[in-house]
């Protein structure tokens, strides 16, 4: 897939407020600081579409961008504030479940891992609930660069041994890299194959 057009549409707190779900869309989350902004940003290859930030807790509200006319890339909040205001963070969780649950043209959610660190509890956490409610998901690995192969292998490698003490079967993995490129066309591939399925379902009804 070749990303010709990336057009910022709306940023709203309030999921009811979002734009009417009349095309697929793909989110993106992930804990803060994660590099979710940077993976946008390489993904649509449009410096500063999503903003980026050293400090974490950047993202506040449901952001959609409109690709190539078709689809929406969705920037969401992340989870595990450290530097906001307990009652702002529950609120996020809020706004979070609100558009996991209700966002009915939702075609995947990435979930973004930091490849660098061992499993994280509230990354766990998430893709249980996630996966509790059918949502269709794939693990997106950042900052793969960072790590030498073989580290990056093991790490990767235990993240999968983790979550299978719960699931049956791991949902799709990519590993990226936004400062190296890495794995680009493996998630605009995967969204492609995902475009289709939308597209067929929709034929069918």
């Amino acid at each position: 897939m070749k990303i010709t057009a990336a057009e910022f549409i709306s940023s709203y707190a309030d999921v009811r407020k979002c734009p009417e779900p009349n095309k697929p869309e793909f989110a993106f989350i992930g804990r803060s600081n994660v590099g979710k902004s940077s993976v946008i940003n390489m993904l649509t290859q449009t410096k500063g579409l999503a903003k980026t930030s050293a400090k974490p807790g950047k993202t506040q509200t449901i952001n959609h961008f409109l690709i190539n006319e078709a689809w929406y890339l969705v920037d969401l909040p992340g989870y595990g504030y450290a530097s906001v205001s307990k009652t702002t963070r529950e609120g996020f969780g809020q706004m979070i479940e609100d558009y996991v649950l209700k966002r009915e043209n939702l075609s995947c959610i990435f979930i973004l891992i930091d490849s660098r660190l061992e499993p994280q509890k509230n990354d766990l956490s998430f893709i249980n609930w996630v996966g509790s409610q059918g949502v269709p998901m794939a693990l997106l690995f950042t900052k793969s660069d960072k790590l030498k192969p073989n580290e990056l292998q093991r790490n990767v490698s235990l993240f999968k041994k983790t979550l299978l003490e719960d699931w049956d079967e791991v949902p799709p993995v990519l590993i990226t890299s936004s400062e190296k490129k890495i794995g680009r066309d493996e998630v605009l591939t995967f969204i492609e194959e995902a475009l289709k399925v939308y597209q067929q379902q929709k034929e069918e009804e």
